[in-house]
Protein backbone atom coordinates (compact mmCIF):
# COMPACT_ATOMS: atom_id res chain seq x y z
CA UNK A 1 0.00 0.00 0.00
CA UNK A 2 1.26 3.46 -0.90
CA UNK A 3 0.10 6.48 1.11
CA UNK A 4 0.77 10.08 0.08
CA UNK A 5 0.81 12.68 2.85
CA UNK A 6 0.22 16.35 2.13
CA UNK A 7 0.27 18.82 4.98
CA UNK A 8 0.09 22.49 5.93
CA UNK A 9 -1.74 23.58 2.81
CA UNK A 10 -2.70 27.02 4.23
CA UNK A 11 -5.23 27.70 1.51
CA UNK A 12 -6.57 31.28 1.45
CA UNK A 13 -9.44 32.98 -0.33
CA UNK A 14 -9.43 33.15 -4.10
CA UNK A 15 -7.06 35.84 -5.36
CA UNK A 16 -5.23 36.17 -2.02
CA UNK A 17 -1.68 35.33 -0.91
CA UNK A 18 -0.90 33.58 2.36
CA UNK A 19 0.80 36.07 4.71
CA UNK A 20 0.66 38.49 1.80
CA UNK A 21 3.43 36.73 -0.13
CA UNK A 22 2.97 32.96 -0.63
CA UNK A 23 0.69 31.65 -3.44
CA UNK A 24 -0.40 28.62 -1.42
CA UNK A 25 -3.49 27.86 -3.52
CA UNK A 26 -1.46 27.61 -6.73
CA UNK A 27 1.25 25.62 -4.97
CA UNK A 28 -1.35 23.14 -3.69
CA UNK A 29 -2.67 22.74 -7.24
CA UNK A 30 0.86 21.86 -8.34
CA UNK A 31 1.17 19.35 -5.48
CA UNK A 32 -2.13 17.73 -6.49
CA UNK A 33 -0.91 17.41 -10.08
CA UNK A 34 2.35 15.94 -8.75
CA UNK A 35 0.49 13.29 -6.73
CA UNK A 36 -1.64 12.41 -9.75
CA UNK A 37 1.50 11.86 -11.87
CA UNK A 38 3.18 9.50 -9.42
CA UNK A 39 3.82 5.94 -10.63
CA UNK A 40 2.62 3.90 -8.90
CA UNK A 41 -0.27 6.14 -7.98
CA UNK A 42 -0.89 6.34 -4.21
CA UNK A 43 -3.81 4.34 -2.87
CA UNK A 44 -4.86 7.21 -0.61
CA UNK A 45 -3.86 10.76 0.29
CA UNK A 46 -3.78 11.96 3.89
CA UNK A 47 -4.02 15.72 4.46
CA UNK A 48 -2.67 16.30 7.97
CA UNK A 49 -3.99 19.68 8.96
CA UNK A 50 -3.69 23.41 8.45
CA UNK A 51 -5.83 22.87 5.41
CA UNK A 52 -6.62 26.59 5.40
CA UNK A 53 -4.91 29.64 6.85
CA UNK A 54 -7.79 31.10 8.88
CA UNK A 55 -10.47 28.38 8.96
CA UNK A 56 -13.11 30.44 7.17
CA UNK A 57 -15.94 29.19 4.98
CA UNK A 58 -14.46 31.15 2.07
CA UNK A 59 -11.13 29.36 2.40
CA UNK A 60 -12.74 25.92 2.59
CA UNK A 61 -14.76 26.83 -0.50
CA UNK A 62 -11.47 27.56 -2.27
CA UNK A 63 -9.93 24.33 -0.97
CA UNK A 64 -12.66 21.94 -2.11
CA UNK A 65 -12.18 22.17 -5.91
CA UNK A 66 -8.40 21.91 -5.59
CA UNK A 67 -8.63 18.69 -3.58
CA UNK A 68 -11.39 17.39 -5.85
CA UNK A 69 -8.79 17.10 -8.63
CA UNK A 70 -6.93 14.38 -6.69
CA UNK A 71 -7.30 10.99 -8.36
CA UNK A 72 -6.77 8.93 -5.17
CA UNK A 73 -9.27 9.32 -2.30
CA UNK A 74 -8.28 11.94 0.28
CA UNK A 75 -8.81 11.88 4.05
CA UNK A 76 -8.67 15.15 5.97
CA UNK A 77 -7.79 16.06 9.54
CA UNK A 78 -7.80 19.64 10.91
CA UNK A 79 -4.83 21.61 12.24
CA UNK A 80 -4.47 24.65 14.47
CA UNK A 81 -5.17 27.04 11.56
CA UNK A 82 -8.47 25.28 10.89
CA UNK A 83 -11.82 25.75 12.62
CA UNK A 84 -13.30 22.37 13.49
CA UNK A 85 -16.98 23.34 13.17
CA UNK A 86 -16.52 25.23 9.90
CA UNK A 87 -14.35 22.39 8.55
CA UNK A 88 -16.93 19.71 9.35
CA UNK A 89 -19.69 21.80 7.82
CA UNK A 90 -17.66 22.46 4.67
CA UNK A 91 -16.92 18.75 4.17
CA UNK A 92 -20.20 17.33 5.47
CA UNK A 93 -20.43 15.17 2.33
CA UNK A 94 -17.24 13.30 3.28
CA UNK A 95 -18.83 10.21 4.80
CA UNK A 96 -15.80 9.20 6.87
CA UNK A 97 -15.92 12.42 8.91
CA UNK A 98 -18.12 12.84 11.98
CA UNK A 99 -21.19 14.96 11.52
CA UNK A 100 -21.05 18.75 11.92
CA UNK A 101 -21.19 19.75 15.57
CA UNK A 102 -19.13 16.76 16.75
CA UNK A 103 -16.82 17.42 19.68
CA UNK A 104 -13.80 16.08 17.77
CA UNK A 105 -13.03 15.37 14.13
CA UNK A 106 -11.36 11.97 14.45
CA UNK A 107 -12.34 8.72 12.76
CA UNK A 108 -11.17 5.32 11.49
CA UNK A 109 -10.88 4.07 7.90
CA UNK A 110 -10.96 0.28 7.78
CA UNK A 111 -11.24 -0.67 4.12
CA UNK A 112 -7.52 -0.78 3.26
CA UNK A 113 -4.76 -3.26 4.09
CA UNK A 114 -3.56 -0.70 6.66
CA UNK A 115 -6.02 0.67 9.21
CA UNK A 116 -6.00 4.48 9.11
CA UNK A 117 -6.77 6.35 12.35
CA UNK A 118 -7.24 10.10 12.04
CA UNK A 119 -6.73 11.88 15.37
CA UNK A 120 -7.96 15.44 16.04
CA UNK A 121 -5.41 17.34 18.19
CA UNK A 122 -6.77 20.87 17.70
CA UNK A 123 -7.70 23.38 20.40
CA UNK A 124 -10.02 26.12 19.16
CA UNK A 125 -8.21 29.45 18.91
CA UNK A 126 -4.84 28.08 20.10
CA UNK A 127 -1.70 27.20 18.13
CA UNK A 128 -0.80 24.26 20.39
CA UNK A 129 -2.53 20.90 20.35
CA UNK A 130 -3.98 18.74 23.10
CA UNK A 131 -5.06 15.20 23.78
CA UNK A 132 -7.50 15.32 26.68
CA UNK A 133 -8.58 12.24 28.59
CA UNK A 134 -11.60 11.82 26.30
CA UNK A 135 -9.48 11.82 23.17
CA UNK A 136 -6.90 9.50 24.68
CA UNK A 137 -9.62 7.06 25.77
CA UNK A 138 -11.03 7.10 22.23
CA UNK A 139 -7.59 6.33 20.79
CA UNK A 140 -6.95 3.49 23.26
CA UNK A 141 -10.34 1.92 22.58
CA UNK A 142 -9.97 2.35 18.81
CA UNK A 143 -6.56 0.69 18.74
CA UNK A 144 -7.75 -2.05 21.08
CA UNK A 145 -10.64 -2.90 18.75
CA UNK A 146 -8.26 -4.25 16.07
CA UNK A 147 -5.05 -5.40 17.78
CA UNK A 148 -3.82 -7.46 14.82
CA UNK A 149 -4.42 -4.96 12.02
CA UNK A 150 -1.39 -2.96 10.86
CA UNK A 151 -2.26 0.63 11.74
CA UNK A 152 -1.13 4.14 10.84
CA UNK A 153 -2.20 7.09 13.00
CA UNK A 154 -2.27 10.51 11.32
CA UNK A 155 -2.61 13.81 13.17
CA UNK A 156 -1.50 17.45 12.96
CA UNK A 157 0.66 18.18 16.04
CA UNK A 158 3.68 15.89 16.52
CA UNK A 159 3.76 14.18 19.94
CA UNK A 160 7.52 14.73 20.41
CA UNK A 161 10.01 17.58 20.80
CA UNK A 162 11.61 18.57 17.50
CA UNK A 163 14.39 20.83 18.80
CA UNK A 164 13.03 23.88 16.93
CA UNK A 165 11.97 25.80 20.00
CA UNK A 166 9.32 28.17 18.68
CA UNK A 167 7.56 25.24 17.02
CA UNK A 168 7.85 23.12 20.17
CA UNK A 169 6.23 25.97 22.12
CA UNK A 170 3.15 25.18 20.00
CA UNK A 171 3.50 21.47 20.70
CA UNK A 172 1.11 18.77 21.85
CA UNK A 173 -0.17 18.61 25.43
CA UNK A 174 -0.79 14.95 26.28
CA UNK A 175 1.85 13.54 23.96
CA UNK A 176 3.52 11.53 26.71
CA UNK A 177 0.19 9.94 27.66
CA UNK A 178 -0.39 9.09 24.01
CA UNK A 179 3.07 7.53 23.85
CA UNK A 180 2.22 5.21 26.75
CA UNK A 181 -0.99 4.15 24.98
CA UNK A 182 0.68 3.53 21.63
CA UNK A 183 3.43 1.50 23.32
CA UNK A 184 0.70 -0.95 24.41
CA UNK A 185 -0.50 -1.42 20.82
CA UNK A 186 2.37 -2.87 18.76
CA UNK A 187 0.25 -2.97 15.59
CA UNK A 188 0.78 0.81 15.24
CA UNK A 189 3.48 0.98 12.57
CA UNK A 190 3.72 4.72 12.05
CA UNK A 191 2.55 8.06 13.47
CA UNK A 192 2.50 10.74 10.74
CA UNK A 193 2.08 14.43 11.55
CA UNK A 194 2.23 17.91 10.05
CA UNK A 195 2.55 21.29 11.79
CA UNK A 196 6.34 21.62 11.57
CA UNK A 197 6.73 22.21 7.79
CA UNK A 198 9.81 19.96 7.85
CA UNK A 199 10.58 16.22 7.50
CA UNK A 200 11.58 14.95 10.97
CA UNK A 201 11.48 11.44 12.44
CA UNK A 202 12.12 9.78 15.78
CA UNK A 203 11.71 6.45 17.56
CA UNK A 204 8.68 6.91 19.79
CA UNK A 205 6.29 4.67 21.70
CA UNK A 206 7.71 1.49 20.19
CA UNK A 207 7.16 2.77 16.66
CA UNK A 208 8.28 5.66 14.44
CA UNK A 209 6.75 9.12 14.59
CA UNK A 210 7.45 11.63 11.83
CA UNK A 211 6.46 14.98 10.40
CA UNK A 212 6.23 15.96 6.73
CA UNK A 213 7.31 19.03 4.78
CA UNK A 214 4.67 21.49 3.65
CA UNK A 215 3.33 21.57 0.11
CA UNK A 216 4.03 25.33 0.32
CA UNK A 217 7.42 27.02 -0.16
CA UNK A 218 7.10 28.35 3.41
CA UNK A 219 9.09 25.65 5.20
CA UNK A 220 10.06 26.25 8.82
CA UNK A 221 13.69 27.36 8.97
CA UNK A 222 15.97 24.80 10.58
CA UNK A 223 17.27 26.52 13.73
CA UNK A 224 18.28 24.35 16.68
CA UNK A 225 20.09 27.09 18.60
CA UNK A 226 19.25 28.20 22.11
CA UNK A 227 19.91 31.87 21.35
CA UNK A 228 17.58 32.39 18.39
CA UNK A 229 15.41 29.30 18.62
CA UNK A 230 12.30 31.24 19.68
CA UNK A 231 12.41 33.56 16.66
CA UNK A 232 9.78 32.67 14.06
CA UNK A 233 11.47 32.14 10.70
CA UNK A 234 10.57 30.45 7.44
CA UNK A 235 12.77 29.27 4.60
CA UNK A 236 12.04 29.16 0.88
CA UNK A 237 12.88 25.49 0.49
CA UNK A 238 11.53 22.88 -1.95
CA UNK A 239 7.92 21.86 -1.47
CA UNK A 240 7.30 18.16 -1.02
CA UNK A 241 4.88 15.30 -0.53
CA UNK A 242 5.71 12.53 1.92
CA UNK A 243 5.22 8.98 0.64
CA UNK A 244 4.74 6.06 3.02
CA UNK A 245 5.19 2.71 1.29
CA UNK A 246 4.24 -0.36 3.29
CA UNK A 247 6.68 -3.19 2.70
CA UNK A 248 5.33 -6.59 3.80
CA UNK A 249 8.61 -7.45 5.52
CA UNK A 250 9.71 -4.10 6.95
CA UNK A 251 6.51 -2.16 7.56
CA UNK A 252 6.45 1.45 6.42
CA UNK A 253 9.32 2.93 4.43
CA UNK A 254 8.97 6.69 3.93
CA UNK A 255 10.23 8.92 1.12
CA UNK A 256 10.16 12.64 0.34
CA UNK A 257 8.85 13.40 -3.16
CA UNK A 258 9.68 16.98 -4.15
CA UNK A 259 7.18 19.16 -5.98
CA UNK A 260 9.07 21.39 -8.43
CA UNK A 261 6.86 22.16 -11.37
CA UNK A 262 7.25 19.59 -14.18
CA UNK A 263 8.45 16.35 -12.68
CA UNK A 264 11.50 15.24 -14.66
CA UNK A 265 13.78 12.21 -14.41
CA UNK A 266 16.64 11.19 -16.66
CA UNK A 267 18.44 7.84 -17.03
CA UNK A 268 22.06 7.22 -16.17
CA UNK A 269 24.47 7.00 -19.08
CA UNK A 270 25.10 3.33 -18.34
CA UNK A 271 21.49 2.42 -17.47
CA UNK A 272 21.05 -0.09 -20.29
CA UNK A 273 24.16 -2.10 -19.46
CA UNK A 274 23.44 -2.06 -15.71
CA UNK A 275 19.79 -3.12 -15.91
CA UNK A 276 20.34 -6.88 -16.24
CA UNK A 277 23.02 -6.89 -13.51
CA UNK A 278 20.80 -4.93 -11.12
CA UNK A 279 17.86 -7.25 -11.76
CA UNK A 280 20.01 -10.29 -11.02
CA UNK A 281 21.41 -8.84 -7.79
CA UNK A 282 17.97 -7.66 -6.68
CA UNK A 283 16.53 -11.17 -7.07
CA UNK A 284 19.39 -12.57 -4.98
CA UNK A 285 18.87 -9.98 -2.25
CA UNK A 286 15.13 -10.50 -2.31
CA UNK A 287 15.63 -14.22 -1.68
CA UNK A 288 18.30 -13.91 1.01
CA UNK A 289 17.37 -10.62 2.70
CA UNK A 290 14.27 -8.67 1.67
CA UNK A 291 11.76 -11.55 1.76
CA UNK A 292 13.57 -13.56 4.44
CA UNK A 293 12.10 -13.80 7.92
CA UNK A 294 14.04 -11.78 10.52
CA UNK A 295 16.16 -13.81 12.95
CA UNK A 296 14.83 -14.48 16.47
CA UNK A 297 15.47 -11.64 18.90
CA UNK A 298 18.66 -11.89 20.92
CA UNK A 299 20.65 -13.79 18.32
Amino acid sequence: MLIAQITDLHVVGDGELCQGRVPTNAQLQEAVAHVNRLDPRPDVVLATGDLTDHGTAEEYAALRPILAALLPPVYLIPGNHDHRDVFLEAFADHAYLPRPGAAFAHYVVDEYPVRLVGLDTTVLGEPHGALCDERLAWLDATLGAAPHRPTLVFMHHPPFRTGIRWVDAMGLHGGRKMEAIVACHPQVERIVCGHVHRPIQTAWGGTVACTAPSVSHAQVALDLSEASGFDIAYAVEPRAVQLHLRDPQYGFVSHVSYVSGPYETYPSANAASARERFQRHYEELRRTEFDAAPPPRGR
